[in-house]
């Protein structure tokens, strides 16, 4: 176990490797008063043990591409217990298994699998610095999940190291706390050492494509028909992705980013079936294999060694000041509510959306089945990226209110009654937990967003392991009040 101080002439490397979110890399940015990174299980142990003795908060990182930096900034005394040294990967291919310990990366994870076997994967993000620790705890999303779903789907088995101290299985300790850890955020409940997963199926040549149309180039006929088809009527094997920004500041243009589990010439016939408008023709199209496919989904050029996916070091786009929320849309906008999304996009210059379809598997999946949610109904999930690249308060308020002020304009076309967020876009405006006797009201605000009702599960399941709320954070699971 090596421990940095702020003595330590590391320190400041050691905590701003993992810091993507520059808004949390200020001089006035609250530190860590030490950073622990983990060897072995014990220094996990010893870590909890010591936090509880001395009345600190733990922050538990992996990759730390969370968008409110909770991994890694607090406002109370606080260290942070860094994983990127656990990071080992042991992928059985006979049994189409692996073991991925929490800091590893998914494109470490990526990169072995292709190794091991080029016709096996796994859906999770296509942002290959992304953290597994955090990223599989909260459910996981990628370009596959309307042929398989989400990463915590095909979670089989877990090492979490409790409250106590112990280092549990998913026999040890039990199915109740075994399901909170996948899609609930199991930095609530404990540390994550490693997860063991089921990997999937992939052809050996996937097909992918990129093509974008403005306003003047039929994008909103386009989009529209997207919208129609995307989610529920195209091919399970086909994952099309949106993003909608404002270039040249006076129009809109719109990108569809594809996968597909097969061949070009398939990929052709379903989409002048089923998304004409678009136009795609076989010049557009890219055959390759699937881990080259997350390097092209990730804007690497054509042809980047695959090896590129062990890279740590995020490229630049990843790393600047931003802020990030989300929505699910449970029906298609209509027309004029697209031109007015687009009319207010092109007046405040900041943000861009990109949705991502659901339909497929994700619909066949129950909403309990594991603490994720959002299934079947849910036409497509979008956010909204807001980034720039020079600090100071003024500017990060006015394009955090940006950001705001478009999120409150498509209140009419988003899920209600809860207006149902993303976990993996954790966004602090949800509101936050102050961790007395008012956290459970207020931990209901973000929690039912995130979790709809099984938050409440999560609530019980959390009183049980850690009664004394030692695992927590502004957006953690509160226990039960005691008053």
């Amino acid at each position: 176990m090596a421990i940095y101080t702020k003595n330590n002439s590391s320190y400041s490397f050691i905590l701003e490797s993992y810091i993507h979110n520059l808004r949390f890399n200020t001089s006035t940015t609250p530190k860590p008063l030490l950073i622990v990174t983990a060897l072995h299980e014990s220094h996990i142990k010893a870590s909890i043990v010591c936090a509880q003795m001395h009345g600190l908060e733990m922050k538990i990182r992996s990759g730390g591409h969370d968008y409110e930096g909770l991994s890694y900034v607090a406002h109370v005394p606080f260290f942070i217990l860094d994983m990127f040294n656990l990071r080992s990967i042991d992928i059985n291919i006979e049994e189409e298994t692996a073991w991925v310990q929490a800091g590893a990366t998914l494109g470490e994870l990526y990169y072995q699998i292709f190794q091991k076997s080029k016709t096996h994967g796994f859906p999770a993000s296509v942002c290959p610095t992304v953290g597994v620790g955090g990223h599989f705890s909260g459910g996981g999303y990628g370009n596959m999940m309307r042929k398989y779903g989400l990463s915590a789907d095909h979670i089989i088995d877990a090492q979490l190291v409790d409250v106590n101290g112990r280092l549990l299985n998913r026999t040890t300790m039990g199915e109740d706390l075994f399901w909170a850890i996948r899609g609930g955020g199991a930095a609530s409940f404990g540390v994550i050492l490693a997860y063991k997963i089921k990997l999937v199926r992939v052809p050996k040549i996937v097909t992918v494509f990129n093509i974008s149309r403005t306003i003047e180039q039929n994008a909103l006929d386009i989009v529209l028909q997207w919208q129609d088809v995307a989610p529920y009527k195209l091919d399970h094997d086909l994952f099309i992705r949106l993003t909608m920004k404002v270039v040249n500041n006076k129009t809109i243009q719109a990108t569809f980013l594809a996968l597909f589990l097969g061949d070009s010439q398939r990929l052709l016939s379903i989409m002048n079936e089923s998304l004409p408008k678009l136009g795609v023709q076989q010049s557009d199209c890219q055959e390759m294999s699937w881990v080259e496919s997350v390097l092209f989904y990730t804007n690497f050029p054509t042809g980047t060694p695959v090896d590129t996916l062990l890279s740590r070091t995020p490229q630049k786009m990843y790393v600047t000041y931003l802020k990030r929320k989300s929505d699910y849309v449970k029906e298609p906008i209509p027309r004029e509510g697209l031109e007015g999304i687009w009319k207010k996009m092109i007046e405040i210059r900041v943000t861009a959306l990109t949705f991502n379809p659901y339909g497929g598997r994700m619909a066949e999946i129950p909403e309990d089945e594991i603490p994720f949610p959002h299934r079947a109904g849910i036409f497509y999930k979008f956010q909204y990226a807001t980034s720039w690249i020079h600090g100071g308060d003024e500017v990060a308020k006015h394009n955090i209110d940006m950001t705001r002020e478009l999120h409150a304009h498509m209140t009419p076309f988003v899920s209600k009654s809860p207006r149902r967020h993303s976990f993996c876009y954790r966004d602090i405006d949800l509101g936050i937990n102050h961790q007395d006797k008012r956290s459970y009201c207020e931990g209901m605000g973000y929690g039912i967003k995130y979790f709809k009702d099984n938050f409440y599960r999560l609530v019980q399941i959390k009183t049980k392991v850690d009664p004394h709320n030692f695992f927590r954070n502004e957006q953690s699971i509160p226990t039960l009040p005691t008053f």
